[in-house]
């Protein structure tokens, strides 16, 4: 009977050791994420940030930039 009076309050000592060190922890970011920010950059997230006078519009299929800036110069095939 003696151990238990012993251990009980050993235990209870070591419980609240346990808790203050993980309190400590994380305050002190132990547990912070590592990881997620290298991995939030592959995210295409981009459209958000980019000012709507600054975005480029993608061509529609069938729009050929090309044949627009040659329409105005001649074939010179020989």
């Amino acid at each position: 009977m003696q151990i238990v009076m012993f251990l009980v309050p050993l235990m209870l000592l070591l419980v609240v050791g346990g808790l203050v060190l993980f309190s400590w922890a994380v305050k002190n970011g132990q547990y912070d994420d590592l990881e997620g920010p290298a991995h939030r950059i592959l995210y295409d997230d981009d459209n958000d940030m980019i000012p709507k006078e600054s975005r480029q519009s993608d061509p529609e299929p069938g729009d050929d930039q090309d044949s627009e800036n040659n329409a105005d110069q001649p074939d010179n095939k020989a």
